[in-house]
Formats: structure tokens, C-alpha cells, sequence
């Protein structure tokens, strides 16, 4: 969404006479409509296989020369789930192993560690998955009931940002719609919820009518079940019982992006995905209904063709009269140009979603760590804009973390410098690895090269396990001389001195 001055919203607003409400309805009729959002559902779809293919139907001319659906055609409708394999590529290989926090400050170290964890990973490995698939995804900064700092994935397809600069770097206000399922009685029904966050709290709306009866009109009625007044972001309960609300100098909700653009992945692949869905169905319905081929009858005895075709299912026979003949046109499907295209369109889905296509000959032959790296070099090229996009949006993350050890008398670490480093999963020639590594001993650190060993999942654990060896090894072997060392004198024969 283009950046937004909310100030002047209001302001404007005010001078048409038109309350903040009316200025919300608005904004979220235009979001709803979008185009932004229509390719964010589009891109789920295809995540999830639900592809255009499917809604095909086999279309033959009629009695008026108009299109008609013709139900005895076999329509196949192959789905074949690109989308989902470059996602979950792209994810497993940025952001399946554990981040990486660097810091000089132990004690800000061992800080993030309690946030940055096991649990942290599987919501960035989320929300990751949320922005490769519809351009952007969100992280919802919030106090949960233990009144511990938290931080939720909401669905970027509920989520209208009103962006402070062009660059969309900075929040000024905010507004999620979403769905919640609730009951009347005992009919279940669904509510659609609306949210307005700005530096001063968050407003709490139902969608419904200027009757205040939820969910017959597009207009927005006070929430009465919300805990929250409009002069904070989150409350804290008092000692007697009371609540008193508190407020972030910021909005508690940062962005996560694909790319700069905000662009999602199927705006590379759609077309190159639903080529390659038609043909191959197309390819399946043709060598379906190829044994039925093309009949050329003569002198059929009986009514009409659909009896015929009848008669050729249900009997394999057919009713001729007296010199009637009955023949069959076979219809050859040129296979190689069809295999040809298919493989050029997988290659361009690769290529265009740069991922990796682990079915290509290539794999075949264990190729070495250069070779393997011009694979991977498309794969690796996306993989640095989302690390980009996302260290930025971790430092952001950062901010509200630092506030909280602060508020928490914590310590203040906001001068801390940090830096956030992601483990990509790279596939790599182990035994080239290992030898380069051994003929690094004397030019490169230890620690250097245990990192990059392809057997090592902590480095700093491994070196103290071989600096624990090392020491056990001199208490067995200490006392022993080694190449170089003096020799013990020798000791005098067995009876002492000479009997002389």
C-alpha cells in the first residue's frame, strides 16, 4: 500500500466531515478490492494446489455453434505443486538452521538467546514462508498472559500498513481485518473483526450497521468485548485488581519481505505453472480418449451416434446394415515436441522462481563444491535479498526487545552493536570439504575451520571437546618423552654395584 500521513487523513477528514471510522471503512474497502491482496490469495491457492487448471471444463461446439461443456470428454486436471517446492526450498535453505546472534556483550548475548530460541525459529521460519508466498509477512509484538514479551505471525492478507516514507521502512498507523467464528445460541456464526493501531493505543471495531447490529453492513461498531481503551498498545493488571494501559513509541507490528518490491512468488510463475498444468492434462485427456478415436460409419443400423457410442462401450459391438462398413481414424500425438516443451517450462519455472531443480541430470554425476555452487547460484542470489530484508526487520525487532530488559531494569543495551547472521543449509561435497580444510591446518584458525566442518553443529562446543581431549591425552601420555626430548638416564643392571 502506497505510504499514508495519517495526520493528514484525519485532517482531511475532519474538513469533509468524516469521522476516523468512515476514514477506516474506506481504507478497507479499497485494501479488500485490491489487487496486492487478490495476489496474495492467489499465491496461497497455489501453495496449497488449488490451481486454475481445476476449474477447467472440455468445451465443444453445440447445435448453434456455441461453446458447450461436453461431460463425455476425459478432463483430467494434473496439479503439479511448483510453488510449494520453491517455497519450501527457499525457507529450508535460509532459515531452517538456528540463527546466529553476534555480540562483544555477554550478558546482552545471553539476553537475546532467552528470545532468539528454539520456538523463535519456528515463527521466523513461519512468518519466512508468509513472505516468499504473498510478498510480506508480519510479526505482532505483544504481552502475553504471564505477562511475558511475545511475538505472533499475523496473515498478511488481514494486514492494511499505513507507511510513514515511500520506502515502507516505518509504520504510522495500522489496521488488520480478520474473521473470528463466535455463537448465538446455538447457531454459529461468523464476525469480522476490525483493528486501528496508531502511536496513541488501538481501536477495536466489529463490522456491522449504523444499527449496531454486527455483520449486516460494512460499517464499524465499537467492540464492547475488548479489554483494551483507546490510550495504549497493551495493559497491565495492578496489584488491586485494576488494569492500566501502556503504549510502545512505536507500532508493535514489523514487516517481513520477500523482496523490496513486496512482490510475492507467484507473480514469477503463475503463467509458466499453468502452461505447464494444461499440457500435461491436455496430454492425459488425449491419451485417454484416444482408444475411442475417430469412427467413419457406413450404413449404421440404428438411431442416432449416441446409441453407437453406447453400443461400442456397453458391447464392444456395433449394428451395421447390409454393406455398411466401420473404420477408425487414429489420431499420433507428437510426444517429443510435447516432452521437449515440458522440460523447457520446468527449467523456466526454476529459473524465474530461482530455486533449485533437484530432478535435473546435473544431481547425477555428485558434482563438486564449484559445480554445486552454480546450481545453487540463483537460489543463493534470492537468499541474500531475504536476508537483507530480514536483518533489517530483526534490528526493528530488536528495538521493542530492548525496550522491554530496560522497562525490566535489565540493563540498557540500545547502544550494543548486533549482528544477525542466518545459517543457510548448503548443500556441499563433503569430501572436498574435509580436504580443504585439513590442507588449511597453519594458514586459518582453528576455530575457522571447525566452523566450516560439515560434521560440526557447534563450533564452540566442539573446540572444547578437542581441547578436552588434548588435556586428557597429556595427563595419560604427559610423563613420556616425546621426538627431541632428553633421554632418562639409563638405569644400572639388575644387583646393584659391580661384585668386583
Amino acid at each position: 500500500m502506497n505510504n499514508l500521513d495519517i495526520s493528514k487523513i484525519l485532517e482531511a477528514g475532519a474538513a469533509a466531515a468524516m469521522s476516523i471510522e468512515q476514514i477506516i471503512e474506506k481504507e478497507i474497502q479499497d485494501f479488500l478490492s485490491s489487487g496486492k491482496r487478490r495476489r496474495m490469495l492467489v499465491s496461497q491457492r497455489y501453495y496449497v494446489g488449488e490451481h486454475e487448471i481445476l476449474n477447467r471444463k472440455r468445451l465443444v461446439i453445440g447445435e448453434d455453434g456455441r461453446l458447450v461443456e461436453d461431460r463425455n470428454l476425459a478432463n483430467h486436471k494434473l496439479v503439479h505443486l511448483f510453488v510449494r517446492k520453491l517455497v519450501d526450498q527457499k525457507v529450508g535453505y535460509l532459515l531452517s538452521k538456528p540463527l546466529s546472534i553476534q555480540t562483544d556483550n555477554e550478558a546482552y548475548h545471553e539476553a537475546l538467546s532467552q528470545f532468539f530460541n528454539k520456538k523463535f525459529l519456528r515463527l521466523l521460519k513461519s512468518v519466512g514462508k508468509e513472505a516468499i508466498k504473498k510478498g510480506i509477512g508480519w510479526i505482532q509484538v505483544f504481552y502475553n498472559e504471564q505477562g511475558e514479551l511475545s511475538f505472533k505471525r499475523i496473515p498478511s492478507e488481514e494486514v492494511m500498513p499505513l507507511w510513514k516514507d515511500a520506502e515502507h521502512t516505518e509504520l504510522d498507523a495500522l489496521i488488520r481485518v480478520y474473521n473470528v467464528e463466535t455463537y448465538e445460541g446455538t447457531t454459529k456464526k461468523i464476525i469480522t473483526k476490525v483493528e486501528f493501531w496508531d502511536q496513541e493505543g488501538v481501536r477495536r471495531y466489529i463490522m456491522g450497521s449504523r444499527d449496531y447490529t454486527p455483520n449486516t453492513g460494512s460499517s464499524l461498531i465499537p467492540d464492547i468485548e475488548s479489554v483494551f481503551a483507546y490510550n495504549g498498545h497493551f495493559v497491565i493488571e495492578d496489584e488491586d485488581g485494576g488494569t492500566t494501559p501502556y503504549k510502545w513509541d512505536r507500532i508493535p507490528f514489523i514487516a517481513f519481505k520477500y523482496n523490496d518490491d513486496e512482490l510475492p512468488i507467484i507473480e514469477n510463475v503463475k503463467s509458466l505453472v499453468d502452461d505447464y498444468d494444461l499440457l500435461t492434462s491436455d496430454n492425459s485427456n488425449n491419451i485417454s480418449d484416444t482408444p475411442n478415436g475417430i469412427y467413419v460409419l457406413t450404413n449404421f443400423d440404428g438411431e442416432d451416434l449416441g446409441e453407437f457410442r453406447r453400443n461400442i462401450s456397453t458391447y464392444r459391438a456395433v449394428k451395421l446394415r447390409k454393406e455398411g462398413s466401420l473404420d477408425t481414424i487414429t489420431i499420433d500425438i507428437n510426444s517429443e515436441a510435447l516432452t521437449k516443451h515440458i522440460e523447457q517450462l520446468r527449467k523456466d519455472i526454476f529459473e524465474s522462481g530461482r530455486g533449485v531443480d533437484t530432478q535435473s541430470e546435473k544431481f547425477g554425476n555428485s558434482p563438486s563444491g564449484i559445480a554445486l555452487k552454480f546450481l545453487y547460484a540463483d537460489l543463493d542470489m534470492d537468499a541474500n535479498d531475504i536476508e537483507t530484508e530480514f536483518q533489517a526487520s530483526l534490528e526493528q525487532l530488536r528495538w521493542f526487545i530492548d525496550v522491554h530488559l530496560i522497562n525490566n531494569g535489565l540493563g540498557d543495551f540500545t547502544n550494543e552493536q548486533v549482528e544477525f547472521i542466518f545459517n543457510r543449509d548448503i548443500l556441499i561435497n563433503e569430501t572436498d570439504t574435509i580436504s580443504n580444510l585439513k590442507d588449511s591446518a597453519g594458514m586459518i584458525s582453528d576455530e575457522t575451520r571447525v566452523s566450516n566442518h560439515p560434521y560440526v553443529q557447534d563450533p564452540k562446543k566442539e573446540l572444547e571437546r578437542i581441547k578436552a581431549e588434548k588435556k586428557a591425552d597429556m595427563e595419560e601420555y604427559g610423563g613420556l618423552p616425546g621426538p627431541g626430548d632428553p633421554q632418562p638416564p639409563k638405569q644400572p643392571p639388575a644387583g646393584g654395584a659391580d661384585d668386583e
